[in-house]
């Protein structure tokens, strides 16, 4: 089979009628790390408008969700691509000397945030650290947390297990919790009734790329084709979704996750954008899906820094910049 790269869907449409055995789409499936939401628009938005289509994929997204774990299913081929979370998944498969790479990172910002209640003498990021306790996750205890630990002396006694339920902090003005800029605010608004105090880790150092598209290094080698098409195709995905008529998107996503509401992803797009988290740094000139060495580089110093990642590994292995930095969807841009 041979993919056809930059066609239009229309194109794509005809030659397909003409010579339906040679230009047969090609299956491919993308797991998410979590239930469908606003933070995945950009996939959505290109199985919706055609845009996988038009150079050759035939691409079914699948959800991710407390209960289903994609990354063994990606190592057994189950599946074409995963979405990761940050660059840290990526490096530990280094260390485990697991053939797999990051091909391109949809978000150049984590979401990842800490809370505060406003007018409590928590409303800078400097003041955070004498806050009574630290409502975290046991995976942000293990990551994010330990950077805060080394570079701004956060106390490590003060932690409190995070149970992904915001009334704990609500119910305590003198405490910061974890959560998503596209989410936990939002929570904290309907539930608590006032706007927290939002304080993105990425601009405080935490620079690790996220929603990251994950595939095997066989996949890479053998079908280089359609993980190009797939970046390219998420990356145009992303722009339409954001700038864009995402209707038909958020559709898919309201019906592959009932329980959204369409203010709760009209919130996630207004904060994506806000905030920059798809659209910023070096993907401002490189296009969504950008990636460099230096940027990685630096965090995994970070990360060392913090005794999260130990030293010496070759990062290299853990992402490729072959089908990046191209520019892709620069111009669907409004």
């Amino acid at each position: 089979m041979t993919i056809k790269f930059r066609t239009s869907v229309t194109a794509f449409a005809v030659l397909a009628a003409s010579a339906p055995a040679a230009f047969a789409a090609e299956k491919v499936t993308f797991m998410t790390n979590w239930l469908a939401q606003a933070e995945h628009g950009g996939y959505y938005q290109a199985v919706a408008d055609g845009t996988y289509a038009a150079c050759g994929l035939d691409v079914t997204i699948s959800p991710g969700g407390p209960q289903v774990s994609g990354r063994p299913l990606l190592l057994a081929g189950k599946i074409d691509f995963y979405m990761g979370g940050n660059l840290l998944q990526a490096f530990d498969a280094v260390q485990q000397d697991i053939p797999l790479r990051i091909v391109a990172a949809s978000f150049q910002k984590e979401p990842q945030v800490v809370m505060s209640h406003p007018g409590q003498g928590l409303d800078k990021w400097e003041d955070l650290k004498n806050a009574e306790q630290y409502i975290l996750g046991d995976e942000g205890a293990q990551s994010f947390f330990q950077w805060m630990i080394t570079d701004y002396g956060f106390d490590p006694a003060k932690r409190a297990p995070y149970t992904y339920n915001t009334a704990p902090f609500i119910a305590d003005p003198k405490s910061i919790q974890q959560g998503y800029v596209t989410s936990e605010p939002f929570a904290v608004e309907k539930e608590g009734g006032f706007k927290p105090n939002t304080f993105l880790l990425a601009d405080y150092g935490f620079t690790t790329y996220a929603t990251t598209i994950e595939a095997m290094q066989d996949t890479i080698d053998k079908r280089p084709q359609v993980v190009q098409c797939f970046v390219d195709g998420s990356a145009k995905g992303w722009y339409n979704y954001l700038y864009g008529d995402n209707a038909a998107a958020n559709a898919m996503i309201k019906k592959d996750n009932p329980d959204i509401t369409d203010e709760q992803i009209a919130f996630s797009i207004r904060q994506m954008k806000d905030f920059g988290i798809v659209d910023s740094g070096d993907a401002e000139k490189l296009g969504i899906g950008a990636m460099t060495d230096e940027h990685i580089a630096k965090f995994y110093e970070t990360m060392v820094k913090a005794k999260v990642v130990p030293e010496g590994l070759d990062i290299k292995k853990a992402y490729t910049l072959d089908f990046v930095n191209k520019g892709v969807g620069l111009d669907l841009k409004k």
